[in-house]
C-alpha cells in the first residue's frame, strides 16, 4: 500500500480528500505530534458545500489561511489535520466557512474524534474520559451536545409515537427540575426539558406537532395537574392513566397519618409503653404482607388486637394494593367497594384519600384497563440521577439532556471504525 493511501486509511477521509504530506511538529511545550496536510479534490465549478446547512453554493475566497483539527491518536502521539479554510456565499447563511467532510462546522476537531469522545461519556468516568482523551471535562459537554443534535436531526426520537409516559426529575438544588417523555413501546428517552410547568409541557406537543399528537393512544404521568390539563386539551385521542404507585403511596401517606394520631394520643394518654410500641412498627405497617419479618408480623398482630383504628388503616391500605394487582374489570369493581369502606371508616384521613381517588377516577380506571404505569418513566429517572452525577460540572442543563439521550435516547454513536450495530428497540 502506498505511503499517502496508507494515511488515508487510518484518517478514514476518504477518496475526496488528497494526502499532501505528513510531518512531525514540535508543539511550544515540547511535545512531538503528527500533522497531515490535506486537500479535497478540487472542483471543476469552483463551488463548495456550506458548513452549516450542507446546500452546494458559488465559492467565496480562500478565507484566512490553514486550519487544523484534532483527530484520534495514532498509537499514543496527538495527531492533527491541516487544511486550507476557503469560504463560500451560502444564499441561507451568507458567507461561511465550507464544508469539510471530517470534520462538523466551526469546531477544532473531527468527527470521529468527537463520537469517541461522546462514546466514552456515555460508558466511562468523567476522569477516564479526560485523562484518555486529553481534554477538559467542559469540553466534553460541548461536544456530547454537537453529537446529539447531529444525530436527532438525522433520527428524529418523535416519530412513531403511539403511547408515551410524562414526569419531572429534579436536577439541582432550588426546585431546578427537567420534564422527561419516555417511549413505553421501545423504551428509550425521547425528549427532555428544562422546567416542570404547563408551558414545558406544551413545549413538547408543539414540537410534535398536531398530526402527531393526534396519533398518541395513551399517555401516563402521575397526579399531577400541570400535565394532566394539558394532556386532555391537546391529546384529544389518548386515553390518560395515572400510575399505581402515586396512588398507593398516598395511601402509605394516610397510614402514616393515623399512626402519628394515635400515637400522640397514647403518650397524652400517659400510655408511654404503648406509644413507644407504635412508634416502632411503621415498618411493619407500611411492608407488604409477604415482605415481613417474623418481629414485624408479631407487631402487626398485636395492632390488630389492640388498635382497632389503626389496623383498619392497614387494611385499607392493603386493599387498595390489591385493587392494582387484580387490575382490569375486577379491579374497577374492587375499587368502588374500597371508596364505599373507606367512606364508611370515619378515619379522616382515608376518608379524604377516597375523595382524592373519586377526582381522578377516569385516569386510575385506565391504568387498571390498561395496566400501564408510569414504572419505565421512574426507571428512567433513575438512570437520570446517575448520568446527572457522572455529568458534574456541565454548564448548561441541555447538555446534561444531551448525554440523557445518546445513553438512553438510542442516539448513542458506535466506537469510529466499529461496524454499525443494529439499535436495540
Amino acid at each position: 500500500m502506498l505511503f499517502k493511501s496508507l494515511w488515508r486509511w487510518l484518517l478514514a477521509v476518504g477518496n475526496r480528500v488528497v494526502i499532501e504530506r505528513v510531518e512531525r511538529e514540535r508543539l511550544k511545550d515540547g511535545e512531538l505530534v503528527v500533522v497531515v496536510s490535506v486537500r479535497l479534490r478540487r472542483r471543476r465549478t469552483g463551488r463548495g458545500f456550506c458548513g452549516r446547512c450542507e446546500r452546494l453554493s458559488p465559492g467565496y475566497d480562500q478565507g484566512v489561511g490553514r486550519r487544523r483539527w484534532r483527530d484520534l491518536d495514532q498509537g499514543t502521539t496527538r495527531t492533527f489535520l491541516e487544511a486550507d479554510a476557503p469560504r463560500v456565499a451560502c444564499k441561507v447563511h451568507g458567507v461561511t466557512v465550507a464544508a469539510v467532510p471530517w470534520a462538523r462546522h466551526h469546531v477544532g476537531v473531527t468527527r470521529r474524534f468527537e463520537d469517541q469522545v461522546a462514546w466514552l461519556a456515555v460508558h466511562a468516568s468523567q476522569k477516564a474520559i479526560t485523562e484518555l482523551m486529553r481534554i477538559a471535562w467542559r469540553t466534553v459537554g460541548a461536544v456530547v451536545q454537537r453529537v446529539s443534535d447531529d444525530a436527532r436531526a438525522r433520527l428524529d426520537p418523535l416519530e412513531g409515537l403511539v403511547r408515551i409516559g410524562i414526569d419531572e426529575i429534579s436536577y439541582r438544588k432550588g426546585h431546578r427540575y427537567l420534564t422527561v417523555v419516555v417511549d413505553h413501546d421501545t423504551g428509550r428517552l425521547v425528549w427532555a426539558a428544562p422546567g416542570r410547568n404547563k408551558a414545558t409541557v406544551n413545549d413538547f406537543f408543539n414540537e410534535l406537532g398536531p398530526s402527531r399528537t393526534l396519533k398518541i393512544r395513551l399517555v401516563s404521568a402521575d397526579a399531577a395537574h400541570w400535565i394532566g390539563d394539558v394532556v386532555r386539551s391537546r391529546c384529544l385521542n389518548a386515553k390518560l392513566t395515572m400510575d399505581s404507585f402515586h396512588v398507593i403511596k398516598w395511601a402509605t401517606d394516610a397510614l402514616d397519618v393515623v399512626r402519628r394520631q394515635v400515637w400522640n394520643d397514647a403518650r397524652n394518654a400517659g400510655q408511654r409503653s404503648h406509644a413507644k410500641e407504635l412508634k416502632g412498627a411503621r415498618y411493619a405497617l407500611w411492608r407488604n404482607p409477604e415482605d415481613l419479618t417474623e418481629r414485624q408480623a408479631a407487631k402487626l398482630a398485636d395492632i390488630a388486637r389492640t388498635n382497632g383504628p389503626l389496623y383498619r388503616a392497614y387494611l385499607l391500605k392493603e386493599q387498595l394494593r390489591q385493587v392494582f394487582q387484580l387490575g382490569g374489570q375486577a379491579g374497577i369493581e374492587l375499587l368502588d367497594r374500597w371508596l364505599a369502606w373507606a367512606q364508611r371508616s370515619r378515619i379522616e384521613a382515608f376518608v379524604k384519600l377516597g375523595r382524592s381517588i373519586r377526582r381522578h377516577r377516569d385516569a386510575i380506571d385506565q391504568t387498571l384497563l390498561t395496566g400501564t404505569t408510569n414504572a419505565l418513566v421512574e426507571s428512567t429517572n433513575t438512570k437520570l440521577r446517575v448520568i446527572h452525577r457522572r455529568a458534574y460540572g456541565f454548564r448548561t442543563p441541555q447538555a446534561m439532556i444531551a448525554l440523557g439521550m445518546l445513553a438512553l435516547g438510542g442516539l448513542c454513536p458506535n466506537l469510529p471504525g466499529r461496524p454499525e450495530l443494529p439499535q436495540a428497540a
